[in-house]
């Protein structure tokens, strides 16, 4: 059984240090996707909409993963990867008091040997064991190219972001880069590395990343 190791082979996307910013050139990576948006009155932790897109998301992941695992020839073993979330809200202005105005791309990453034939296939299992639901017709496998980005890595509460956003916002205008979040269009990005349900809040550690362009 061959074995892809993509943690390690994508450890500066995935793992950077939380002590330093950094300038980094994200290269096209292949995603399972799913759209949605916060309704109003709600927020990411209690709403219902996005409970059900990451089920989605989750399911099709692990049942590829385990499709290819359980080939008689040229089985191939992967980690799944890391929840990720692309969010934005309409007029650009990013308030993380206000969460019910918030639309968001969940997705994770899916190695290359991952064909359209093998995901369509995959959405087939996943209704024949659970179901069909509507949000399985909206998952998408699709290429990604963020491009140019600041990185660091946030530890902590989701809500004390704002001051690690602020250091990378810092970073790239003293090294000539502009943010590209906001009005410009760009989409925040976190890509989650443990379960707020059940790590101590403090230690939670999430990727931050934002497109970039030079001034």
């Amino acid at each position: 059984m061959r074995t892809l190791d993509l943690k390690k082979q994508f450890k500066h996307l995935y793992m950077p240090s939380a002590k330093r910013v950094e300038i980094i050139q994200v290269p096209p990576l292949q995603f399972a996707m799913i759209d949605g948006a916060i309704e109003k009155g709600s927020e990411p932790g209690k709403s219902t909409s996005f409970a059900e897109a990451m089920q989605a998301l989750y399911g099709i992941s692990y049942t590829l993963k385990f499709m290819l695992k359980k080939h008689k020839t040229d089985a191939i073993d992967y980690p799944v990867m890391a929840l990720e979330g692309l969010w934005w809200v309409p007029d650009g202005v990013f308030d993380i008091t206000v969460k019910d105005n918030w639309f968001y791309t969940l997705m994770m990453m899916q190695p290359d040997v991952i064909t359209r034939e093998l995901f369509d296939e995959g959405l087939e299992q996943v209704r024949r064991k659970r179901g069909d639901t509507p949000d399985l017709s909206k998952l998408r496998l699709a290429t990604f190219e963020e491009g140019l980005c600041v990185q660091t890595m946030h530890v902590g509460p989701y809500a004390t972001e704002p001051a690690t956003v602020d250091r990378m916002r810092a970073f790239a205008e003293e090294n000539g880069y502009r943010d590209c979040v906001g009005p410009l269009g760009g989409k925040h990005h976190e890509i989650y590395l443990g379960d707020p349900r059940k790590a101590d809040p403090a230690k939670l550690k999430t990727v931050l990343r934002h497109p970039v362009v030079k001034k």
